[in-house]
């Protein structure tokens, strides 16, 4: 996702980095910050309006499952 988004602008693809990663590193302190995720079991944080990733809690580590464009239609 990143380098499509590098090819048309690396200055977004930048900023859109950052903001996931600063909200990645929260979430050992704050695993349930985000809201419940649309499938069962995870949870989902909007970095940007355009883009959310999803994630899961486990007792010893969270797993993050996928950056997407918030257009896009999953599961």
């Amino acid at each position: 996702m990143l380098d499509f988004i590098r090819q048309r602008s690396p200055a977004g693809a930048t900023r859109i980095s950052n903001l996931i990663r600063t909200s990645v590193e929260k979430l050992p302190s704050h695993p349930n910050l985000h809201r419940e995720g649309r499938e069962p079991g995870t949870r989902e944080a909007v970095v940007h309006p355009n883009y959310i990733y999803s994630y899961v809690v486990r007792k010893d580590a969270i797993h993050i499952l996928r950056v997407l464009h918030a257009r896009q239609h999953y599961p």
